[in-house]
């Protein structure tokens, strides 16, 4: 299989004034040519650093894909490296670059200079690939089979990042009249309710056993739970060994699974709601909005999403959600009683079928005796109301992440065990 590396180029990366998300980008559009990236590695500024960089990425990967260090600035110096490592013996300029330079800078009503022109100055040895959004083409570094003992390709993107997403198709283009690829396929099963760990714990056995050909990654995150992805290099029945896989993952992991085509919570929370015709809102306190956000994220969520409350304070609590006084007074706002009558009062607020709430406390401190991480959600429908407790040890942003999360998978287990609206 053919494997490659991503080299990202500039000090703005390493001292974290931007954050890289071209070789994000790239690793997914390799991954879907049957590409394996082998490494990610980011250098600043210097010559030197560059030059061991690609080279030792070189020595590793038919194909290494360079981002950055290029430009009519002094500190652009990645096109010096691949002079040196081409063995050039002077520069040419692109006459498409050229055309292209002069169309961008006199749309913009700017002089075309000649340190601009230079932009279109490649090494002799270097093949082009016009840059059709910027001023700085694609350059790449063909290899002789004798340099690594294999075919060995690099590809000099432009740092700018919807500049090298725009040039990565005729990369792509170049990278398979030059490479026999493999396919890779890849399945993502997304899993809540169970921690990382336990969740490991819980298919040990069943991963043991996985066939040698697929590989599997856990991936987590607050707000889509643990994610499993299967991935399948270059075997043609993926599909079979995904389906079997995937049956016995959900002999063990039953509910916990919510989808096994990489969609996400709200996605398959308004697909349910929707295929029944059912109607949903929110009543929100500590997550401040964020499930109706995430509810109406999704294209079509008008067709079920009805409305929300956010009543951070009491006092909205009581006069807009109608949530008696004497329950705040005795149990507190973060509390079972005080999260269903928040789900009960939004619900006949907006006539929905379902309703959510959630109160709770997010952090940094603890407040009315209720630990920090600590959230009651509630969810009522027209037959009965039902609360949950969670608890979670993060900070204030992944907290509220996961209250939302977790009241969104309460709504979607419900509907689940049959509960009608």
């Amino acid at each position: 299989m053919i494997t490659a590396s991503i080299c990202t180029i500039g000090d703005e990366i390493l001292i974290g004034q931007i954050t890289d998300t071209n070789s994000a980008m790239i690793s997914r559009e390799l991954g879907k040519a049957g590409i394996r990236v082998r490494e990610m590695i980011s250098v600043g500024d210097e010559r030197d650093e560059i030059a061991r960089a690609i080279a030792g990425c070189l020595e590793h990967d038919g194909i290494v894909i360079v981002t950055g260090g290029l430009g009519p600035t002094k500190d652009d110096v990645t096109k010096g490296v691949l002079y040196d490592i081409t063995g050039s013996t002077g520069y040419v300029r692109d006459s498409r670059q050229t055309e292209i330079i002069h169309r961008i800078l006199s749309s913009r009503g700017l002089d075309v200079l000649d340190i601009n022109l230079r932009q279109a100055d490649v090494p002799d040895r270097c093949d082009v690939i016009p840059n059709r959004l910027g001023t700085a083409p694609v350059m790449v570094a063909r290899f002789p089979d004798t340099a690594f003992g294999r075919k060995a390709v690099l590809y000099s993107l432009p740092g700018v990042p919807f500049e090298a997403e725009g040039a990565m198709p005729y990369v792509l283009e170049d990278i398979r009249k030059g490479f026999c690829l493999s396919e890779i396929h890849h399945r993502t099963i997304m899993t809540y309710g169970i921690a990382e760990s336990a969740l490991s714990d819980l298919i040990a056995e069943w991963e043991e056993r996985l066939p040698s050909c697929v590989r599997l990654a856990y991936l987590p995150d607050p707000l889509k739970g643990v994610s499993l992805r299967m991935s399948v290099y270059g075997v043609p029945d993926a599909e079979k060994i995904f389906e079997e896989q995937t049956a016995k993952l959900r002999s063990l992991l039953g509910d916990n699974i919510y989808s096994c085509s990489g969609e996400s919570l709200p996605e398959v929370t308004g697909r349910l709601l929707r295929s029944n015709g059912w109607t949903v809102s929110t009543a929100e306190s500590c997550t401040g909005g964020l499930i109706a956000s995430l509810l109406t994220s999704v294209p079509g969520s008008s067709a079920y999403f009805l409305g929300s409350v956010v009543s951070y304070a009491s006092s909205v609590k009581e006069n807009i959600l109608g949530v008696p006084k004497s329950v705040i007074n005795t149990h507190g706002a973060v509390s079972p009683e005080c999260a269903a009558a928040m789900a009960e009062g939004v619900r006949r607020i907006t006539d929905s079928d379902f309703s959510v709430a959630t109160t709770g406390n997010a952090g940094p401190s603890a407040s009315e005796g209720k630990p920090v991480g600590q959230v009651w959600v509630g969810i009522s429908s027209r037959k009965e109301t039902r609360t949950m407790e969670f608890h979670y040890h993060n900070d204030r942003k992944r907290n509220i992440e996961r209250f939302a999360a977790s009241a969104l998978d309460a709504l979607r287990r419900v509907i689940l065990s049959g509960t009608e609206a």
